[in-house]
C-alpha cells in the first residue's frame, strides 16, 4: 500500500504542566514517566506528556486483558486540547516510532465549537468521549465505510457502541470546510475524518489497537482507571 499522506502537524503545544490542566487544580507532574516507553518516538507537534499517559494507559489495558492483538504496534493519540483546525490525532508505529499519519479529526456538536470543553459518556449528549478505546470492526453505514470503538473505561466511554461513537468519513472534516467556516464541523461524538485519509486511517487501526482521546478535564483525570494502574502513577 501507498504510503499515506501526512498533514503538516501543528505547531508544538507549550511542554508545561500548566498547559495540560488550564485553570484545573491538577498536577501532571505528580505522573513518573513511564520507564523506556517514549525514548524513541519523535512526533511533531504531540506533547509528549500526553504520549507518556497514553503509553501508560496502553501498559494497564495489557495489565488487564483488554489491550488487542495489534495493540502494541499501533496506537492512536487525539489531544483534545487543540482546536478542530489543527491536526490532533496521530497514529503511531510503535516499532519505528514513526507518525504514520497526523490528521484533524472531528468531536461533538455539544462538545464545543472549534474548540473542545466538554465530555460524555451519555447516550444522547451528543459529546465526544474521553479515554482509552479499542478499536473493532469494520462495517458499512450511513457515513459509508466505518469503524467500530469499544470504550475500555467505565464511566468515561464505556457506551461508545451502545452510542453508536465510530470512526467515519465526513465532508465537514475537509480543509475545505475549514476554509468555509473556520472550524470542522461537528460529529454525535464520533472521532470522524476526512474522506481522503478515513480509508486508510481506518485499515491501519482496525480490528484491536487502542486509541487514546486526551483533554484535562478534571473528573476523568481523577477517575480514569487507565491513568492508574502502574504501581505510582496517580495524576490527581
Amino acid at each position: 500500500m501507498a504510503a499515506p499522506a501526512r498533514a503538516a502537524a501543528p505547531a508544538p503545544v507549550a511542554r508545561t504542566h500548566a498547559s495540560f490542566v488550564g485553570a484545573v487544580p491538577l498536577e501532571l507532574a505528580s505522573v513518573p514517566p513511564t520507564a523506556g516507553t517514549t525514548a524513541n518516538l519523535d512526533l511533531a507537534g504531540l506533547d509528549p506528556a500526553v504520549l507518556d499517559l497514553a503509553l501508560g494507559a496502553l501498559a494497564c489495558a495489557r495489565q488487564a486483558g483488554t489491550a488487542g492483538d495489534r495493540a502494541d504496534h499501533v496506537l492512536s493519540v487525539i489531544d483534545f486540547r487543540l482546536p478542530s483546525t489543527a491536526p490532533r490525532l496521530w497514529v503511531i508505529d510503535l516499532d519505528s516510532g514513526a507518525a504514520l499519519f497526523t490528521e484533524r479529526v472531528s468531536h461533538g456538536r455539544n462538545t464545543g465549537e472549534d474548540a473542545a470543553v466538554s465530555f460524555s459518556n451519555i447516550p444522547g449528549s451528543n459529546q465526544s468521549s474521553l479515554g482509552l478505546f479499542r478499536t473493532g470492526e469494520i462495517y458499512v453505514g450511513k457515513h459509508g465505510r466505518s469503524m467500530k470503538l469499544d470504550g475500555l473505561e467505565v464511566g468515561f466511554n464505556d457506551r461508545a457502541r451502545d452510542r453508536a461513537i465510530v470512526v467515519h468519513a465526513a465532508s465537514y472534516c475537509t480543509a475545505g470546510h475549514v476554509a468555509q467556516w473556520g472550524r470542522l464541523g461537528r460529529s454525535q461524538g464520533c472521532p470522524a475524518l476526512d474522506p481522503a485519509v478515513s480509508d486508510a486511517v481506518i485499515d491501519t487501526i482496525r480490528d484491536g489497537t487502542l486509541l487514546f482521546a486526551y483533554y484535562p478535564d478534571p473528573d476523568w483525570l481523577s477517575g480514569s482507571a487507565a491513568l492508574r494502574c502502574d504501581a505510582g502513577r496517580d495524576p490527581a
